[in-house]
């Protein structure tokens, strides 16, 4: 079992997880934000055995993983899917450049829509990057008007698939082989080597990301200021965006 030892003795983080849950169960119920990976998975089934009221959300990106789609679709009928209003290719024209790690406007267009007003519960863990540990099990976000509860921010990788194999759990095969984490296809977040093994894995992804590349140099060209944009073809901004730091050249960005 899911059992840790502190100073205190042992504590069963399932359990505790499961009161986390209750403890905070709002009226309506709980808005919960299912992506299809590991965290969610494990995230769902414990709200279903904490008994209380959800319903659970997905929010297509356009741009995921033809695999991931697939296996919500099959494995969590339940789940609510949700086209975006702008697909991630529109998002790219409309913006005059790709997203990187530093301007990740897809995000929230794509992402984070949904659950306002509600209290929102995910799958967030400490382990998973320095800026998420500086993240609290509940938070207000008052910009997004979101309420959130992360109640297995203190478990580890190790013990979220514990759990999945105690439970036999479904779960996403790209995991057997070899990605640790998934989303976005070429997210910027995931670096060079993991966008180049994306690039490989999904190639007619890639093609699709050069033609909106090619539709949004069309658009610089009639928007940007004479002398504005070092970008000569799709191809260049597909080596920009893999290869280079993730800072923008303000050069590139400026319209008129």
């Amino acid at each position: 079992m899911l059992r840790e030892l502190t100073l205190f003795g042992e504590v069963d983080k399932v359990k505790i997880a499961i009161e986390r849950i209750r403890e905070f169960e709002p009226h309506e119920g709980y808005y919960v934000a299912f992506s299809g990976g590991k965290d969610s998975v494990v995230v769902l089934d414990l709200v279903r055995q904490a008994g209380v009221k959800y319903d659970a959300h997905y929010n297509i990106t356009t741009v995921d993983p033809p695999e991931l789609v697939q296996f919500i679709k099959k494995e969590y009928p339940e789940v609510e899917r949700h086209r975006p209003e702008k697909t991630m290719w529109q998002l790219i024209v409309e913006n005059g450049m790709p997203p990187t790690r530093i301007v990740r406007y897809c995000c929230s267009h794509l992402k984070e829509r949904g659950g306002i007003d509600r209290m929102v519960i995910t799958g967030v863990r400490w382990e998973e990057s320095s800026k998420r540990r500086k993240r609290r099990m509940t938070e207000l976000c008052y910009n997004q008007r979101k309420r959130f509860l992360h109640p297995i921010i203190d478990w580890t990788e190790q013990e979220v698939w514990e759990y999945i194999k105690e439970r036999n759990l479904p779960y996403c095969k790209l995991y057997d082989e070899g990605f640790e984490r998934l989303g976005c296809i070429m997210c910027p977040m995931k670096g060079t080597k993991g966008m180049e093994r994306d690039a490989k894995r999904w190639p007619k992804f890639y093609k699709a990301y050069l033609r909106a590349f090619d539709r949004m140099l069309q658009k610089r060209k009639e928007k940007c200021k004479k002398g504005k944009g070092n970008w000569g073809k799709p191809e260049d901004v597909m080596n920009w965006w893999i290869y280079q730091p993730p800072k923008c050249n303000p050069d590139q960005i400026v319209f008129e």
